[in-house]
């Protein structure tokens, strides 16, 4: 059994779904589990109705969805070629829009929120098997809330997971494609829940890893990961093969085409995830799997915006014992989390992602220690093979970025990875310069 999962772009439009036909058609003989996004879009438009609601401004709300039903009734219209396909898929997609008015009277709350943006999913699995039901393709649309499910922590909950999908894909024997939802679950209390952003990756990858399959394939709009970000470096080449701690280190800082979060659960189970592309499906695209095959060489090269730098400095306490707890305690209490961090004898500098409580933050270190912030910074971060038994490479990443002002460097905390944080403004020149240099 394979996984298969299509991005918001790869069912983006009527054309892009017709696209997918060949690709379903291709692995026909194999038993195959499709996880779809929602339309690319739409969760964006379920997010702007909720908060809508949330301020009581119905009109506005209301404006929205008939605005988001328009679309989705030109989408069916579109796609569906027979008056019997048309007819059914437009009343689902009434349906669907008559629960986003019921919401009117009542007190909007966060359960109701996850109830409208799980939606988007529901829609575009709907209209998918609704659409191969019309070309005589048989499947199977499974609901990913009765086997989607996470625990009080919000963790996913594997052998639940296993044990519920086995029993729903048991059910039909004869079967060999199923569709279900990414991005949504029942959380601990049996409520609509999500897997937060990038879900839909991550749904495939606990799918896959639950349910020990062959392969977890990302289908999305570009061939696997390439050697830096073709937006802003000409000549990028995808890259074969990866290990998952390459491509852990690449999706958490800055590479877009697989989420971070979906990495873990295939490699934990060791369950190869093969990037391929919906619009070249004749490129090889990117095998990760738990092999080591880039051995002694530099991978890749990503960018991670929107970094807050923050140095602390306090020359009473930083020798002394407990000074650097005291700093990891005041992030761990605002749930925080610290991407690259460096020390001096003077001096501790860190970078953040996430500023919702940066104020709170910088009052409680200031208590202590003096404070220094410097936003509007950019993580570049360098894969290969950096064990220590390696020689070389830190001096040739060094001469590649010598002309750049550089505000940290981060090495020695994985075999995988060299990081150095710069100004923004300058990412794009350190992205090509590292690029004519490396590779």
């Amino acid at each position: 059994m394979k996984v298969l999962k299509f991005g918001g772009t790869s069912v983006g439009s009527p054309e892009r779904i017709e696209q997918l036909l060949p690709i379903i058609r291709s692995q026909a003989a194999d038993k195959h589990l499709v996880v779809l996004s929602a339309v690319s879009g739409t969760t964006n438009n379920l997010v702007t109705v909720s908060e809508l609601y949330e301020k009581n401004d119905v009109e506005s709300a209301h404006k929205h969805i008939n605005k988001l039903h328009d679309k989705y009734k030109t989408f069916v219209n579109e796609l569906f070629k027979t008056e019997e396909g048309t007819s059914e898929a437009l009343a689902f997609i009434d349906k669907i829009f008559d629960l986003f008015y019921q919401f009117k009277n009542k007190n909007f709350t966060s359960s109701a929120e996850r109830v409208i943006l799980a939606q988007g999913e529901i829609i575009s699995t709907t209209l998918f098997h609704l659409h191969l039901k019309e070309n005589k393709i048989s499947s199977v649309l499974l609901s990913a809330l009765d086997f989607m499910l996470i625990d009080a922590d919000n963790e996913p909950n594997i052998d639940l997971i296993r044990e519920s999908a086995d029993r729903e894909i048991a059910k039909f024997p004869e079967e060999s494609l199923f569709i279900t939802q990414g991005y949504i679950c029942r959380n601990a209390e049996g409520e609509i829940d999500n897997l937060q952003r990038g879900g839909s990756d991550y749904t495939a990858s606990l799918l896959g890893a639950a349910l020990q399959v062959e392969e977890i394939q990302i289908w999305t709009d570009i061939d696997g990961f390439h050697n830096n970000d073709p937006r802003y470096v000409k000549n990028t080449k995808s890259i074969a093969r990866l290990s998952f701690d390459e491509a852990a280190e690449l999706s958490y800082f800055g590479a877009k085409i697989l989420h971070p979060q979906s990495v873990f659960p295939a490699r934990k189970y060791n369950v190869p995830v093969r990037l391929l592309d919906t619009m070249n499906t004749g490129a090889l695209g990117t095998l990760i799997s738990g092999e080591t095959t880039n051995q002694n060489q530099i991978v890749a090269i990503a960018a991670k915006d929107n970094i807050t730098a923050i140095r602390i400095q306090s020359s009473r306490m930083l020798m002394a014992y407990g000074f650097l707890r005291k700093v990891f305690e005041v992030f761990e209490r605002y749930k925080t989390p610290i991407d690259m961090i460096t020390t001096s004898e003077v001096a501790v500098s860190l970078t953040i992602d996430q500023t919702d409580h940066l104020s709170e933050i910088v009052k409680e270190l200031e208590s202590f220690a003096a404070v220094e912030i410097d936003s509007d910074q950019s993580i570049v971060c360098i894969v290969g093979d950096f064990r220590k038994s390696n020689h070389g490479y830190a001096t040739a990443v060094s001469e590649a970025v010598k002309h750049i002002p550089i505000r940290m460097i981060s090495y020695g905390g994985s075999e995988n990875n060299i990081s150095i944080l710069v100004s923004s403004s300058h990412k794009i020149e350190t992205l090509r310069s590292l690029h004519n240099r490396l590779f």
